[in-house]
């Protein structure tokens, strides 16, 4: 059993910042890929940045610049630094992960419960 735990969301006016949390226990063998998608009212859900096990990311071009994602391996953590935030960054924020649970076992995916950040203008 995996679980993906996120924190760090909540209010913030336009302009300011936020860091995401997402902490990931159970039977992990391996964790390869981890990203934070968000979802907003109505919208489809959307990936917003990505890191590989080695540290390489890549960004949304809206988050391009503004948001800063980042891994602790040794702890299975995925952060996301969020700055100059805006109204339109209002969304429910997903973290995901790619892991293997057994070295035999293929890479699934893993969502958490998803944090809510609004950001007020």
């Amino acid at each position: 059993q995996v679980q993906l735990v996120e924190s760090g969301g909540g209010l913030v006016q336009a302009g300011g910042s936020l860091r995401l949390s997402c902490a990931a226990s159970g039977s992990i063998f391996s964790m390869q890929r981890m990203a934070w998608y968000r979802q907003a009212p109505g919208k489809q859900r959307e990936l917003v940045a990505a890191i590989t096990s080695d540290g390489s990311t890549n960004y949304a071009d809206s988050m391009k610049g503004r948001f800063t994602i980042s891994r602790d391996n040794a702890k299975n953590t995925v952060y996301l630094q969020m700055n100059s935030l805006k109204p339109e960054d209002t969304a429910v924020y997903y973290c995901n992960a790619q892991l293997k649970t057994h070295w035999i076992t293929p890479l699934y995916d893993y969502w958490g419960q998803g944090t809510q950040v609004t950001v007020s203008s």
